[in-house]
């Protein structure tokens, strides 16, 4: 895998897994630009943490339209004149919407997706980034958003598995899965160098990197 050469790149992985992270220092890497989540641009997040059965639906609508208006001009060739790396990938959105929403709000959901979502390209490539819960949680409090330490170990516990399930059957990109326990790619440039060269390892379709192996 010729990372140089991807134009489209998306990192993902549960909330305190480092995708956010990792997504700023591949762009900058490959001297493009990051599509990034605004989580703090969602007038429902904060309430969604008090109270999930009341606010996930206006939650999950609120991130839908506002992950298809950044996804709009992906599919334009002149958009990856420079690389684009992302820290979320479009068709993982359902994930969220069947773990949070009743039955009659998901059928909602999945008709306000099938009608919104954009026809953008495959990724070059996917990183999912893994990590226990123990490790999520410890990271969700150390970077100290107040309403997110309200999150549950038992929600975590629910999403990751959501994640792994979802990935075990995903097939639309080369996927590089990453165990991120051991991982510090925010001040620690050698484990940035160590995925880099992983990546430039890749022959698959589905490959894994693990520090501790």
């Amino acid at each position: 895998m010729d990372l140089e050469k991807c134009r489209y790149v998306v990192v993902e992985g549960p909330i305190g897994a480092g995708k956010t992270s990792l997504a700023r220092q591949l762009a900058g890497h490959l001297n493009g630009e990051a599509l990034l989540e605004r989580p703090e641009d969602n007038p429902f997040l904060e309430r969604f943490y008090t109270d999930m059965a009341r606010f996930a639906l206006p939650t999950q609508l609120h991130f839908l339209f506002q992950r298809v208006d950044q996804l709009r001009g992906v599919g334009q060739l002149d958009m990856f004149r420079h690389a684009t790396v992302g820290d979320f990938l479009l068709d993982k959105d359902p994930l969220f919407a069947r773990l949070n929403l009743s039955d009659a709000e998901y059928h909602l959901y999945e008709k306000v997706y099938a009608h919104l979502k954009p026809q953008t390209p495959s990724p070059d490539l996917v990183i999912y980034l893994q990590a226990p819960v123990d490790t999520l949680i410890e990271r969700v409090h150390r970077r100290g958003v107040d309403f997110e330490r309200r999150i549950s170990a038992q929600y975590l516990t629910r999403l990751a598995d959501a994640y792994s399930r979802y990935f075990y059957a995903f097939e639309a990109s080369p996927l590089l899965i990453v165990n991120s326990e051991r991982l510090n790619f925010v001040d620690n440039d050698e484990h940035v160098g160590l995925l880099l060269s992983r990546i430039a390892s890749m022959r698959g379709r589905r490959e894994f990197f693990n520090l501790a192996s």
